[in-house]
């Protein structure tokens, strides 16, 4: 079943907060485009459509070790 924007937006956000703890990235946040999703990974900002940055953000949860 496909998550409503609304959950998925919820969901990259708790994502990104648990890695901005863990000090993965160094920023996040609504990006400019009402359907992306701002992280700042190795200190460059960068826009994901919100179904990549939660795959991105559970890849560097998974994989930091």
């Amino acid at each position: 079943m496909l998550k409503t924007r609304s959950a998925l937006r919820d969901e990259v956000h708790s994502l990104a907060e648990t890695a901005f703890h863990y000090k993965l990235i160094s920023g996040y946040g609504d990006g400019e485009y009402p359907d992306k999703y701002q992280i700042v990974y190795q200190g460059k900002p960068k826009h994901f459509p919100l179904a990549e940055a939660r795959a991105f953000l559970i890849y560097l949860l998974k994989h930091s070790g």
